[in-house]
């Protein structure tokens, strides 16, 4: 395998179907063409679907039992532990891997009964599959000639993950994060109506993350169907409508982002005030928890921040800060996958030799004390 994996969306059978090999892909604006479907086209055909797919490797179950549709128009997050099954998941949408048992489509059929694979999904799974000693450009040029791609898309997605200016730049010499740019450039070279991107943020800066936010919410907004997996909650929160966890091989949840995370809100108010201790006595009451953070900071369940308000005011108690904490994506995800990590470190009592020998130390000082 020489690039990561790619897949592009234009059915041979399409009548009007768009030709990528001479000016590139896109039309006016730079959305896919209007395309006249067929009569016998299923509706909403260009979407990954997973039937009872289970995968073993021996003994070990990677995957059991997945059935989910991740449908267009969206981008839909893959959130799960290191060893829950992402990658083994993604390996097996793009025919990399076989299941065990269940089947998975994408656009209607398996990946490898795709005549023109480029062109239905374009997939970034590894972004250092690039051969080192290839320039950006002579890569992206191999790949579009196994699929009929011209030269003028390949520059035109160089230049739509910007390196363009690198493109004759061996990728060997690439950093990390031109890596990741040129992964992407291989995933949308066949201009396709469904992406999934493994961790593509990995080595990018802020503002190469900031602008793949921007590229994956263009992706949906375009009709495209966009999977992706990453473990940035806060990127996640920000740029996914819907949400796919999986534990030990199995679905967690499968439901929109906002309701994931509607799941682990709690009323709980943060509140800074110099005089905590008057108003923790204040808002006292059955089914109130307050918790000192410090000296001048507390944390309400139970009280509305409208309740602690009143109460501080009816005191006479000064408020430097009176703020509702709201649920997060990283807050419901925690909650979800407590019991599912594979692989959980251990949080040492001290660190290393020096931790051990402060220990003794003040152990031995506690002693003296005593």
């Amino acid at each position: 395998m020489t690039g990561p994996a790619v897949v592009n969306v234009i059915r041979p059978e399409d009548p009007q179907r768009l030709e990528v090999g001479s000016g590139g892909g896109r039309g006016a604006g730079g959305r896919l063409p209007t395309v006249e479907a067929h009569a016998d086209d299923q509706e909403g055909i260009d979407m990954i679907e997973a039937q009872g797919v289970r995968k073993t490797y021996g003994e070990k179950v990677a995957v059991d039992d997945l059935t989910f549709t991740v449908r267009p128009g969206q981008v839909t997050g893959f959130l799960g532990p290191n060893g829950a099954g992402k990658s083994t998941t993604m390996r097996m949408i793009v025919g990399l891997d076989r299941p065990t048992r269940g089947t998975v489509r994408v656009n209607g059929k398996p990946f490898a009964e795709h005549e023109r694979p480029l062109q239905e999904v374009g997939a970034l799974l590894e972004a250092r599959s690039t051969h080192p000693g290839r320039s950006a450009r002579s890569h992206l040029l191999a790949m579009a000639a196994t699929a009929g791609i011209g030269a003028a898309r390949v520059d035109e997605v160089l230049e739509r993950v910007g390196l363009l200016g690198s493109a004759r730049q061996r990728a060997g010499s690439f950093s990390l994060g031109m890596g990741q740019r040129l992964g992407l450039a291989s995933a949308l070279l066949g201009d396709p109506s469904t992406v999934i991107l493994d961790e593509p943020v990995n080595g990018l800066d802020l503002d190469g993350i900031r602008w793949i936010r921007g590229l994956l919410s263009e992706l949906a907004a375009e009709g495209r169907t966009v999977f992706l997996s990453s473990h940035l909650m806060s990127e996640m929160s920000l740029v996914a409508q819907h949400v796919i966890v999986i534990g030990h091989g199995r679905i967690l949840r499968d439901q929109p982002m906002a309701a994931l995370i509607a799941e682990s809100a709690s009323n709980r108010v943060r509140v800074r005030t110099p005089q905590a201790a008057r108003l923790a006595a204040a808002i006292a009451g059955e089914r109130v928890t307050v918790r000192r953070l410090d000296d001048t900071v507390l944390e309400v369940e139970g009280r509305s921040s409208e309740e602690i308000g009143v109460a501080a005011g009816r005191d006479g108690v000064i408020l430097h800060e009176l703020t509702v904490q709201g649920a997060s994506l990283e807050d419901a995800y925690l909650a979800l996958t407590q019991d599912e990590v594979e692989y959980r470190a251990n949080r040492p009592a001290s660190a290393g030799r020096r931790g051990a020998q402060h220990s003794r130390q003040q152990s031995d000082e506690q002693g003296d004390a005593a």
